[in-house]
């Protein structure tokens, strides 16, 4: 304070240089976190809680620190290439409860090394996607997805490490053997089942009815050959005889008319 009961100018530079200071800082943390979710910090690792938000695609902004980041129970319909490849920290991606459907082959770019649990439970994904799938060494939830029961998925569990807290609950929506169908996954692998064979055999069908078709054109083709020319031939006969004829000289050393 001054003689005269005034602040100084030192006096009002300190309060307002430090709300400057607290601006700035609530400014860099808001911009590092997406609009309505919560990122707490703690030891430098950062959780990302975005559940319930009504998030209809992947938000763009998370922070590259985090080390969870939940997308649960929000209108997520797909999983673009790329989606997470800034985050090569992230440990934990909870994607369940939403409306997932198509996942492109690079949606888990960057994730492959450090990524342990992915949950895409309670989604609606009818094929899994091998390529975006196959290269994680995380653990996987799958259960209560409308699965189609076909090699191609068959194929895609082999490469894959389910969960087996959830593996159980994973069922055939529909199925190559409609036999199949509302059975427990597990249960009909376990039973022997290989949908790849049915598919294999679906094939033989496929390539025999194609040979065979092949083959009746070309005997179709060498009948209409072979009858073109005796046409053709006929005809030609038929002209030859039609040609006046010469008379024969009964005297051979007579010269020619």
């Amino acid at each position: 304070m001054g003689p005269w009961g005034r602040q100084s100018p030192l006096s009002l530079l300190i309060p307002a240089q430090g709300s400057c200071l607290f601006f700035l800082f609530c400014l860099r943390l808001s911009a590092s976190c997406p609009q309505t979710c919560q990122c707490p910090e703690h030891a430098g690792a950062v959780a990302v809680h975005c559940s319930a938000r009504g998030l209809q695609e992947i938000p763009k902004d998370i922070p590259a620190e985090a080390v969870l980041l939940k997308l649960d129970a929000n209108r997520i319909s797909r999983i673009p290439n790329g989606a997470f490849q800034h985050l090569n920290q992230l440990r934990e991606l909870d994607l369940s409860q939403n409306a997932i459907e198509t996942i492109g082959p690079a949606a888990f770019s960057g994730l492959a090394g450090g990524l342990r649990l992915l949950d895409l439970s309670h989604n609606h994904i009818r094929r899994v996607p091998k390529d975006a799938l196959g290269k994680l060494s995380a653990k996987i939830r799958l259960s209560h997805n409308p699965l189609h029961c076909e090699c191609d998925l068959q194929e895609a569990l082999w490469e894959l490490k389910l969960d087996p807290d959830s593996v159980d609950e994973m069922a055939c929506h529909t199925a190559v053997q409609e036999e199949l169908v509302g059975k427990p996954l597990i249960q009909a692998l376990d039973s022997g089942v290989s949908f790849c064979s049915v598919q294999h055999k679906t094939t033989d069908v496929a390539m025999l009815v194609t040979m065979f078709g092949w083959f009746a054109m070309v005997i179709t083709y060498v009948v209409y050959y072979v009858r073109h020319n005796q046409e053709d031939a006929r005809r030609h006969l038929e002209y030859l005889k039609s040609l006046p004829s010469a008379p024969i000289s009964k005297d051979p050393l007579s010269p020619a008319p």
